[in-house]
């Protein structure tokens, strides 16, 4: 059975209240326990005291024979049995077995029935003062006053004691259950932490993970998260989102192809007429000399033909790789081929006032999608030609950077530069300082992300009035 994040954090800390709960008990009870305990300690010190007064004054009545003495001592023993009783009817439950309750009660009674006897023989004149002759009876009467009570004391007392251990025993045992329950407390906010950190922290901070990879452009999914939960839901949710933004951002970048082939059109148009106009030129020639028996004239009119239908077919080939919609796919390729077949579809745009420098190895390989790095140079080529509406020069150039191990190419113009304000936004959607008619705003936007997809990075250095300078970085 799954539980979903709610339930869990619910049952989690359902368990994590009733253990506090049952902590909080047992801590009550046993302070409640101490307490009773106190009282009744206090208790049976003032019935301890009450039997020592009572005891004192038996002792200074045998000193000193006087009635009031035992009168007193009989009036603290009738005080001392009302205590014992407050005792038995107030705290029944946490005295020591019943049997030694009612005995200690017997002894108190009869201790107090000896001290009457005591009184009654005094009473009668057979205790007149200290040279009084004392009977067997009255001996016996006043060694047994004297034996029960030093039983009664030793038994309070004794009692008195073991309540005191108990106490002790009890206070030790609270100890106990504190760092018991300190313990359990640690243990609950370590397992609290270890559950937020797996059903939470865990879940969220893989989503933020593949949410800021989004942003920087790589659209892999989330890894699966077996969590049964809303967590678990989320990451599908987040995996959908991304398989649709994915979608949407092929079809932007193939949008943006469809726009820079509008863009394109006129340049084509012309690149196409040219060679298509030395065909036809070529045909008339033919036609007319088509009686002639020159046949090398006719043949190198064919040949001059022939190399110029293989010119139109190289350029349409060459928009039809470019608008073409393919999987992402890193391939070693030929800088400076991809740079000329950049330069074929664009040759119509660039106006005779731009000196065009290319500077790259004939060699110079790097690892990239052509068609994507091939519409990155179609943006910067088109962005640097529209800054320079007053003639310039473009520089395309490129190296390796063996100690950062990369492949780095530049494309630089000098025109009218980016005032210091716009350029952190360049990169922006939809930003754009033409009008617009000559551009959308994503151009920069979408090479951005094409570069972020490669891994690699895109920089713009620029000083108004002086150019700009685009530098691309892509892991060699």
């Amino acid at each position: 059975m799954k539980f979903n994040l709610r339930q869990k954090i619910f049952l989690h800390f359902f368990i994590f209240m009733a253990v506090n709960c049952a902590i909080w008990f047992f801590s009550y009870f046993s302070n409640s326990t101490i307490n009773q305990k106190l009282n009744i300690i206090e208790k049976k010190k003032e019935l301890l005291d009450t039997v020592l007064e009572a005891r004192r004054y038996e002792k200074n009545f045998f000193l000193r024979n006087s009635k009031s003495d035992l009168q007193l001592a009989i009036s603290y023993i009738e005080k001392t049995a009302e205590k014992q009783s407050f005792i038995e009817n107030n705290f029944s439950e946490l005295l020591e077995d019943k049997a030694s309750v009612r005995k200690r009660t017997e002894t108190i009674q009869n201790y107090k029935n000896h001290l009457e006897k005591l009184y009654d023989a005094y009473s009668r004149g057979e205790i007149n003062g200290e040279n009084s002759l004392k009977s067997d009876e009255i001996n016996s009467l006043q060694e047994a006053v004297t034996e029960i009570g030093r039983i009664l004391t030793t038994d309070i007392e004794e009692v008195e004691k073991r309540e005191r251990e108990r106490i002790l025993n009890l206070l030790q045992r609270s100890r106990i259950y504190l760092i018991a329950s300190l313990l359990s407390l640690f243990i609950l906010s370590i397992l609290t932490a270890f559950f937020l950190a797996k059903n939470v922290n865990r879940p969220l901070k893989s989503i933020e993970k593949s949410i800021q990879r989004i942003v920087s452009g790589d659209f892999n999914t989330i890894p699966k998260i077996q969590t049964g939960d809303e967590f678990e839901s989320l990451a599908d949710s987040v995996n959908d989102m991304i398989a649709e933004l994915g979608r949407r951002k092929d079809q932007l970048v193939q949008a943006e192809k469809m726009s820079s082939l509008g863009t394109l059109t006129s340049g084509v148009a012309h690149e196409l007429n040219n060679p298509l106009n030395n065909i036809s030129t070529s045909i008339q020639i033919i036609r007319e000399e088509l009686d002639d028996p020159d046949t090398d004239f006719k043949r190198t009119l064919l040949f001059e033909a022939e190399e110029q239908i293989d010119r139109a077919r190289d350029i349409i080939r060459a928009l039809l790789e470019f608008s073409r919609q393919s999987e992402f796919q890193v391939e070693a390729v030929i800088f400076k081929n991809l740079v000329q077949s950049t330069m074929h579809l664009i040759s119509g745009e660039i106006p005779s006032d731009i000196q065009v420098t290319i500077d790259v190895p004939e060699t110079l390989t790097g690892k990239m999608d052509p068609r994507r790095i091939q519409q990155v140079l179609l943006n910067l080529i088109i962005n640097a030609v529209y800054a320079m509406e007053g003639g310039g020069r473009l520089t395309i150039s490129a190296f390796k950077d063996t100690k950062e191990a990369l492949f780095v190419f530049k494309v630089a113009d000098t025109g009218e530069g980016i005032p210091k304000e716009n350029l952190v936004r360049v990169f922006d959607p939809f930003f754009t300082t033409r009008e617009v008619s000559k551009g959308s705003g994503l151009g920069l936007s979408i090479s951005h992300g094409i570069i972020e997809q490669h891994g690699g990075t895109i920089q713009v250095e620029s000083i108004s009035g002086q150019g700009t300078v685009f530098t691309v970085s892509l892991p060699d």
